[in-house]
């Protein structure tokens, strides 16, 4: 029997990459005014992203611990093997909801074969580990060669994006109402990344949209030094635009003739705090050798 891979929507995979793989995603609950939505069910990116542009404002809330009691308990009855990617726990209490769940079910399950590991990484940096497992969990490769496989991806996966407008990090609490209102008139472009603990860090500021992108290169050269992109899986992820998505994958693809990439939007978790028009660039600081 195959090994399960499950995970949540905070990774940002495209839907074609978790129908081929048969990867579970929980969905985040997303919240307009006392409206919940299921954050790539029932609430899409295009139409959130539209709506935040009209100045509407969203929350998220974490799943809900019966949705991962369900699931939990049908890997149990059916003795599968399972393991489960979490959104970073520096950003949200998905994984610590999801162990206490599962260690709750083993008292009951005591057989339960389920790890679940933290990503540490958001968007398509937690997308593109979760499909490395997919892949390896495809080719049957054991739980044990994964997990291996899953430290060294958690321990090298790189994040660095910006934001269009600083307004939404204001909202999160990422940036005071000072630097927000500032950087809009000075058109300031931060630039952020995700520690090794998993949470947000600002880096730096730039001026002007056209030089964020160059900057953000700059950077995948700096942290990747040690590795050989062009054989990567280069992920990136957008709030709703594609121009400069595809400004930013041209820009790697000269540089450093990468051949495969995973682009798709910011889902509804993420983009209801980054905002339209957020660019995400993810790869790793070394290759991984099977």
């Amino acid at each position: 029997m195959a090994l399960k891979i499950l995970t949540d929507s905070g990774c940002d995979l495209p839907e074609d990459i978790i129908k081929e793989y048969d990867i579970y995603v929980f969905p985040i609950l997303v919240i307009e005014d006392n409206k919940e939505y299921l954050d790539g069910v029932t609430i899409k990116p295009k139409t959130l992203y539209d709506n935040m542009r009209e100045g509407k404002y969203y929350k998220t809330s974490q799943i809900p611990p019966n949705a991962f009691e369900e699931k939990f308990e049908e890997i149990a009855k059916k003795g599968e093997s399972a393991i489960y990617i979490a959104f970073s726990s520096g950003l949200s209490a998905t994984y610590q909801s999801a162990v206490l769940t599962r260690d709750s079910l083993k008292e009951k399950y005591p057989d339960l074969d389920l790890t679940i590991v933290d990503s540490k990484a958001a968007s398509l940096g937690f997308g593109l580990i979760v499909y490395k497992a997919a892949q390896m969990a495809k080719e049957g490769k054991s739980k044990e060669e994964i997990l291996n496989m899953l430290d060294f991806y958690i321990e090298n996966m790189d994040h660095v994006f910006t934001v269009d407008d600083l307004e939404y990090l204001f909202r999160g609490g990422r940036v005071t109402r000072t630097q927000a209102f500032v950087g809009g008139l000075l058109n300031i472009k931060p630039i952020l990344d995700v520690t090794e603990e998993g949470k947000l860090r600002p880096l730096e500021k730039v001026r002007g949209r056209g030089k964020v992108l160059k900057r953000m290169l700059e950077l995948m050269d700096e942290r990747a030094k040690e590795a050989d992109l062009s054989k990567q899986v280069i992920g990136i992820s957008h709030g709703d635009d594609m121009d400069k998505v595809m400004k930013l994958k041209n820009m790697i693809e000269e540089k450093y003739k990468v051949r495969e990439f995973v682009i798709n939007h910011i889902g509804c978790a993420i983009g209801a705090h980054a905002g339209p028009g957020t660019i995400a660039l993810f790869f790793m600081k070394k290759n991984y050798e099977e």
